[in-house]
């Protein structure tokens, strides 16, 4: 399904934009991967090309049906107006290739000198932008500089930072922030009203507030995985048996998914023990979670090696255990 969760400032400043018939010709929808970006650019893409011109009507939302010819033919996938930048297979393999090579941008490119074969709008869908080839980029930002009439491009970005400066300076910007968790909770908890509440505000926390997060986590085993990673923290695992237990957990490749979800989690959990002591005592939380995130970062520039990285989250964990004399909160 869609996610369509914290959509609502986007879609109000597009519509609005359309309406005073002053579309911007380039959109860059920045924000973390899984916050619906790439759904929300659907929508649009389908709003304009059953709608056409703007400046036409009042309060219509992006779900608003229009021209049902034109709908028809965008369900089936093969509306003409319609043209998207992905990365593509290898070969006849599954793998996706590195990135979106400048042949495909020529390609697009091409097409914007025919003539619209159906409707008054062209929508060209960049999903992602941060996935284009150096020449790639270059040919789209000339594209960008000289944009053809009725054509709309929409620039999906999970990593806008990293972007040429140029390319961003082209685009209207519409920002999808992490959804706030008392809304991520009532959101989750109606979507999937048959979980416990303990799971889902797990869930929620595992997610940092991004919806497309919080469903891959829904058949995780959040809570249980949690509870886990708590008794570390609560036992300082004196005989590194359940650390030991974690990094066979998420080792190997068959298991990167419960190694993603463990680091998910951490942050999380980790808010949760500083709130839980006294202002003298955050202190050794977030050392903690330096040292946590900088065995991720040099675990990704590396081999990744999924036990490595589960013990030594577990080491951090268990630093944080009441020591003699203290009692646990």
């Amino acid at each position: 399904m869609a996610v369509m969760i914290g959509h609502q400032g986007a879609e109000k400043a597009f519509l609005e934009a359309w309406q005073g018939g002053r579309l911007h010709h380039a959109w860059l929808l920045a924000g973390p991967q899984g916050m619906g970006k790439g759904a929300f650019a659907e929508r649009i893409a389908r709003f304009l090309v059953t709608h056409g011109r703007g400046g036409e009507a009042q309060a219509i939302a992006l779900d608003d049906r229009g021209d049902e010819s034109a709908g028809r033919l965008v369900d089936a996938g093969n509306h003409p107006e319609i043209l998207r930048l992905a990365r593509q297979p290898k070969d006849k393999a599954k793998e996706l290739a590195r990135n979106i090579t400048i042949e495909q941008v020529r390609q697009m490119i091409r097409r914007l000198h025919l003539s619209l074969s159906l409707g008054e709008w062209r929508v060209i869908i960049v999903d992602a932008v941060d996935d284009l080839e150096t020449d790639g980029a270059n040919a789209l930002l000339k594209t960008l500089e000289e944009p053809p009439a009725k054509t709309l491009f929409l620039l999906i970005s999970h990593s806008p930072g990293r972007l040429l400066p140029t390319i961003r300076s082209r685009c209207r910007t519409l920002r999808f922030q992490p959804v706030d968790r008392d809304v991520m909770t009532a959101w989750l908890h109606e979507l999937r009203p048959i979980l416990e509440m303990t799971e889902v505000r797990a869930i929620v926390a595992a997610s940092g507030g991004v919806p497309g997060k919080a469903l891959a986590l829904i058949d995780s085993d959040v809570a249980a995985m949690e509870k886990k990673l708590l008794a570390i923290a609560g036992t300082g695992d004196p005989e590194n048996r359940l650390r030991e237990a974690l990094a066979r957990e998420v080792g190997g490749s068959s298991n990167r998914a419960r190694l993603e979800l463990v680091i998910d989690i951490v942050p999380g959990l980790l808010t949760r023990l500083a709130r839980e002591r006294p202002v003298a005592e955050i202190a050794p939380v977030l050392a903690q979670w330096d040292r946590i995130q900088r065995t991720v970062r040099d675990a990704i520039r590396g081999s990744y090696d999924g036990s490595m990285v589960g013990f030594e989250i577990g080491n951090c964990l268990a630093q944080l255990a009441p020591r003699q004399g203290q009692t646990a909160r």
